[in-house]
Formats: C-alpha cells, sequence, structure tokens
C-alpha cells in the first residue's frame, strides 16, 4: 500500500540531510524531506500530512499514525521546544482523528526567526529506514497539499 504524504505547509522542500540538526539530518528519526516554510504569507495553519490519529501534539511538532502502521512525524522548527509553545496556536487536540489536509497548528514563521532557532520543518516517516524517502519536489515550491512524497508502507 502506497500513502501520499502532503505538504503539511508552504514552502522549499530540502533534504534532511541540509536540516541543521543531526538527529535529522542523519535520519535517526526515520526518513523524509525538511520545508522552509513559505515567508511572505504570515502566519501558516499547518496541516495534517496524512489521515489518521494524532498520536502525539506539542505546539511544535506532531506524529499522525495512519493506516498500515505509518506514523509521520512534523517537526515544526528546529529546537524550537524551547519556545514553550509561544508562538504555536494548537487547532487539534491529542488523539483527534484527522482527514489528510486539516488543520493541527498554526504559526509565524517569522516570529521564529526572531528567536534565533530555525524555522524549517522536517517531515519524517517514523521508524523508517535511512534514504527511503524518496521526493522528487526536492528544491521545489510546494503549496499546502501537494504530494512531497509517497511512502509504500
Amino acid at each position: 500500500m502506497t500513502v501520499s504524504v502532503l505538504a503539511p505547509l508552504p514552502g522549499r522542500v530540502f533534504a534532511l540531510a541540509d536540516v541543521p540538526d543531526p538527529v535529522f539530518a542523519q535520519q535517526m528519526v526515520g526518513s523524509g524531506v525538511a520545508l522552509e516554510p513559505a515567508r511572505d504569507q504570515g502566519p501558516l495553519t499547518v496541516v495534517a500530512p496524512i489521515a489518521g490519529k494524532i498520536l502525539k501534539l506539542h505546539p511544535h511538532a506532531f506524529v499522525i499514525f495512519g493506516e498500515k502502521a505509518t506514523g509521520v512525524l512534523v517537526h515544526i522548527g528546529i529546537d524550537t521546544v524551547k519556545l514553550e509553545g509561544k508562538g504555536f496556536t494548537l487547532i487539534a487536540s491529542e488523539g483527534d482523528t484527522v482527514a489528510a489536509g486539516d488543520p493541527v497548528v498554526s504559526f509565524d514563521p517569522a516570529f521564529i526567526d526572531t528567536t534565533g532557532h530555525s524555522a524549517i520543518c522536517p517531515v519524517v516517516v517514523m521508524d523508517s529506514k535511512p534514504d527511503t524517502v524518496e521526493s522528487p519536489s526536492v528544491g521545489e515550491e510546494v503549496k499546502t497539499g501537494d504530494i512531497l512524497f509517497d511512502w509504500s508502507a
């Protein structure tokens, strides 16, 4: 079964190797891509990249557990846990069942920029082997809801 993982926000797609955090760059959490959020749209709504249940929800990150035991992590910025929720608004709740494209969190990437943290957002298939996600969109701009990559679960 193949799951299409959608862009949870608009921005430019980067390889995980370009993320300024070794946990993501070395794919310790799993394989995926990262999005540098668009800065010309003000606050952004981050949406569910797949349908499923919100397994974990923090202001700066969430995991959605979908069909065929596929878990997708969306991490909003690097070291943004240190902001203790400042600059983020939760829209959904932990335990909610969501469709792909449903709003989960909103934040303003320009605010993250003022904190000295990177606003880049890794989108990772949890516990997947390194380099198992291939995205034809690396280097391109995507809109919310565009297909980032297809994952064979």
